[in-house]
């Protein structure tokens, strides 16, 4: 629908578009053939619907798979909720003790209940591309983040702390309960969804780890307490 469709194509074209990390043998977990005939048929729909002389390049198949790449690796969830600016003020309040713990209660039992009638992305109501924003790299431990502080598509990109003159911006492309999991878990989602391995201080750091996600350490952890029990009974 634009006029200038030129400028809007070489635009675009500034976003990474790779479907796949050749280099490491990655490819995008919604590109693999696990969702090929899917995604031929929205290659189909999209093309029927939306055709466009100028945009050729993106209705073959291989197209469509870059710019599906392209959203998928650039795209920024635009978080404008009223609910999650609730709750971030909720957040910034100063409670005792024990009010804290039934505000926190009550918040969480609130998204698991509106989690069952809406599903999953409570606070995510689209997703937008943004040419800075996109050329901020990864790290486990980022020292800037994202934000949608005036309640609309306006993105804000702000410091977690102090940064020197020249040293590099980096934002986090999971969130602070994935970053919470094991170093095999973050990067699992990093390299099936990013096309590639993080290689920050935190995953570095973390590199001698037992390669387990966060799911197993629990199970293995259980294990461990199981057969600690079944040693100290056997003692007994």
């Amino acid at each position: 629908q634009a006029k200038d469709k030129e400028w809007w194509i070489k635009a675009f074209s500034q976003f990474c578009n790779k479907t796949a990390n050749e280099e490491e043998e990655i490819v995008h977990k919604l590109l693999g053939d696990k969702f090929k005939g899917q995604l031929e048929l929205l290659r189909l729909l999209f093309t029927e619907a939306l055709y466009d002389e100028h945009l050729s390049r993106w209705f073959t198949p291989e197209g469509f798979r870059s710019l599906f790449a392209l959203v998928g690796t650039n795209g920024q969830g635009i978080g404008t909720s009223s609910l999650s600016q609730w709750v971030h003020a909720c957040d910034a309040l100063e409670l005792p003790v024990l009010q804290r713990e039934e505000l926190d209660a009550f918040i969480d039992q609130l998204y698991k209940d509106i989690e069952k009638e809406s599903g999953e992305f409570l606070n995510c109501e689209g997703s937008g591309l943004y040419v800075l924003q996109s050329c901020c790299n990864h790290s486990c431990i980022p020292n800037a983040e994202t934000s949608f502080p005036e309640n609309n598509f306006l993105l804000h990109l702000t410091a977690l702390e102090d940064i020197e003159a020249g040293e590099e911006i980096c934002i986090s492309y999971l969130d602070c309960c994935q970053r919470e999991r094991s170093r095999h878990s973050r990067n699992k989602i990093l390299r099936e969804n990013y096309l590639f391995t993080c290689s920050c201080p935190k995953c570095l750091a973390q590199a001698d780890d037992a390669d387990v996600t966060s799911e197993e350490e629990e199970e293995g952890e259980g294990e461990t307490d199981d057969a600690e029990l079944e040693d100290e009974m056997t003692d007994v």
